[in-house]
């Protein structure tokens, strides 16, 4: 498995967004996360939070805009697990699914979301197959195989191979600023001696499942959410108050 570190790229336009450089020329998809932006209000794209609900579609509104190339897109209400839903349509609008934390597609024109504020998003693309995948990792749904209900879904129905799977894991919280307790080390399979507190790369452990499940080629963002906090939200940083990210993969409709 070939990895390297390939860091997000500021797309300029009104929409802050960070995308994966390179992906568009090579794949022929379009990958990144968005940001907290510049603006006197910050680019929160949660669906639950404190403030105006004209305000949250406002922006919803621009997000969707940035994306001419995608009639449809698609989230969900997010829970920490391993579900990941397959999608064999792409309908038009805006759809809200229930009880998700990942989804994939060969379909394009639908553009898969997930929402984040230290969490890892993780982008998988089958370039042969033209399917991709998006998963939202915290360590939970790292500990309960995410990125391995991934991998599988797009064996299943697309028939790639894992030797044959792109992955990016990308912008969220790096080790150092991830102060976890037992529970968190237990989970995620690491050892964990004395009283704690440790630290947990979850772009680390991520890249291990990678390597155990024969993902042929794997890259690494090097932004860490909790420490830029020009650029990005972040959930721990923040003690919960802060707002929400969306990252964004797809294969642009050709007309």
């Amino acid at each position: 498995m070939s990895s390297a570190l390939t860091t997000e790229v500021r797309v300029p336009g009104p929409v802050p967004r960070w995308d994966v450089p390179g992906w568009t020329e090579r794949y022929g998809v379009v990958a990144g996360i968005t940001g907290r932006g510049e603006a006197a209000e910050p680019f929160d794209l949660g669906l639950w939070g404190r403030g105006p609900v004209a305000d949250s579609m406002t922006r919803w509104r621009a997000f969707r805009h940035a994306f001419p190339g995608f009639p449809a897109q698609v989230l969900a209400h997010q829970v920490h697990g391993n579900k990941v839903k397959w999608h064999d349509h792409a309908g038009e609008g805006w759809t809200l699914l229930d009880g998700a934390d990942g989804h994939a597609t060969p379909v394009a024109g639908l553009l898969l979301l997930v929402t984040v504020a230290d969490c890892i998003p993780v982008f998988l693309v089958a370039p042969r197959q033209r399917a991709v995948a998006l998963l939202h990792a915290g360590w939970r749904g790292t500990a309960d195989g995410i990125l391995e209900r991934g991998v599988a879904i797009l064996g299943d129905r697309a028939g790639a191979r894992p030797e044959e799977l792109v992955c990016h894991l990308g912008v969220g919280i790096s080790g150092p600023a991830y102060e976890v307790g037992a529970e968190v080390m237990a989970g995620v399979g690491l050892e964990h001696d004395g009283p704690g507190p440790w630290h947990v790369d979850l772009r680390e452990v991520l890249s291990r499942h990678a390597a155990d499940l024969g993902i042929g080629t794997l890259s690494r963002s090097g932004h860490c959410t909790a420490t830029d906090a020009t650029s990005f939200f972040s959930h721990r940083r923040s003690g919960g108050a802060d707002g929400r990210m969306v990252a964004y993969l797809g294969i642009p409709a050709t007309e």
